[in-house]
């Protein structure tokens, strides 16, 4: 009884101080501003540093996005939630003449790049094995896939 109790007091306290080890760095500067001058109407901003990368959850105008940073702060990219629906009909079209036409559409997003490109990103489900996300330019051509989880 004493060594399940020595247990659980050990495995309490390992967690109670791996939580405070979450953060491995800060975040820069220059990815903090940077970001706020790209969005200064941001809302519920969340950050998260995960080393190479720093991500920025945040909502403005009502829509839900993700900022990605690179670890020196320079943006590369921006997600934002979208749905099927809203998808131009060039790339809705450009799915139904791809080879992945068969697949279920799971999630849409759209995905801005520096240069002022947009793309649309799809990810799609045959089985629960096999998943890709597509990326479809505005024209509604396939530029790339990538596996998934």
């Amino acid at each position: 009884m004493k060594l399940f109790r020595l247990f659980v007091i050990f495995f309490s306290i390992s967690i109670s101080s791996a939580q405070g080890f979450a953060q491995v760095t800060s975040i820069p500067e220059q990815a903090k501003e940077n970001f706020f001058r790209q969005y200064p109407d941001a809302k519920n901003v969340q950050w998260e540093n995960n080393v190479v990368k720093v991500n920025v959850r945040f909502e403005q105008d009502s829509n839900k996005l993700i900022a990605e940073y690179s670890n020196k702060g320079i943006w590369k990219n921006t997600l934002k939630d979208w749905t099927y629906e809203q998808l131009p009909e060039d790339v809705k079209e450009g799915l139904k003449k791809s080879k992945y036409a068969d697949r279920e559409v799971t999630d849409v997003k759209v995905l801005y790049l520096p240069g002022y490109v947009i793309q649309y990103r799809l990810r799609t489900e045959k089985n629960n094995v096999e998943k890709k996300y597509l990326f479809f330019n505005t024209a509604g051509r396939l530029i790339r896939t990538s596996v998934t989880l």
